[in-house]
């Protein structure tokens, strides 16, 4: 799952984008609210999490600015304002969750994994498409009582696959998907991963599933 991290106090930012980083997500980080809202048109994220007190562009507004582009993906207002009325106001403007600063890291990873199981095939705390279960917390890969286990890439990648089943997805949007901002893979670094996706999905009969659209990139076509 990508993440768009929006925070301006570096105290704050680095460590928690390096605790969202060892819990498997890719994490963009953005100290204001212009790059934020630079990256936002450059990428496609499945999560924001964003302080109200930013530079240039609050937080808020940059909440609404995103809900009226008609960006859908959840959004967690992350602020040290705690009063009925700024929930209200940031829950107004487009957010869909609200944590007041100093946060409990636990509760805050508890509620990304939350605001991650929004899309229409999750089931209990996997993924599901057909009969190809993943386990996102052991990054394992069930189908028929037989478990693949994966690397933590292998997991981002087969995540971003079943999050968009049946979509041609471009070399360019999955690299954008599992590469952070600013660092670019090695020209075969795709490739190299989606033959070991799939070489550990042949251990459960789904090394087909991974079709390759010649000229366009992949499709994750589940066999139903």
């Amino acid at each position: 799952m990508r993440i768009l991290l929006v925070e301006d106090d570096l105290e704050q930012l680095e460590p928690l984008q390096g605790i969202l980083s060892e819990a498997g997500y890719i994490v963009d980080a953005a100290e204001d609210g212009e790059i934020a809202q630079w990256l936002i048109s450059q990428k496609d994220y499945d999560l924001l999490i964003v302080d109200w007190m930013l530079p240039t562009i609050s937080g808020l507004a940059l909440c609404r600015q995103y809900r009226l582009s008609g960006k859908n993906a959840p959004v967690l207002m992350l602020t040290a304002k705690d009063t009925t009325a700024d929930k209200v106001m940031s829950l107004d403007a487009g957010a869909d969750d609200y944590l007041v600063k100093p946060a409990d890291l636990v509760e805050l990873l508890a509620r990304v994994r939350a605001l991650g199981r929004r899309v229409p095939n999750w089931q209990g705390y996997s993924l599901r498409i057909a009969d190809l279960q993943f386990h996102l917390a052991e990054l394992s890969v069930e189908r028929s009582q037989v478990k693949v286990e994966l690397s933590p890439r292998e997991g981002q990648l087969l995540e971003y696959l079943m999050r968009h089943p049946n979509q041609v997805l471009t070399r360019n949007q999955i690299e954008e998907a599992l590469w952070e901002y600013g660092m670019e893979p090695e020209s075969n670094a795709l490739t190299v991963l989606i033959r070991k996706l799939r070489q550990r999905l042949q251990v459960l009969g789904a090394e087909d599933w991974i079709r390759t659209v010649y000229g366009m990139g992949y499709r994750l076509n589940p066999q139903e």
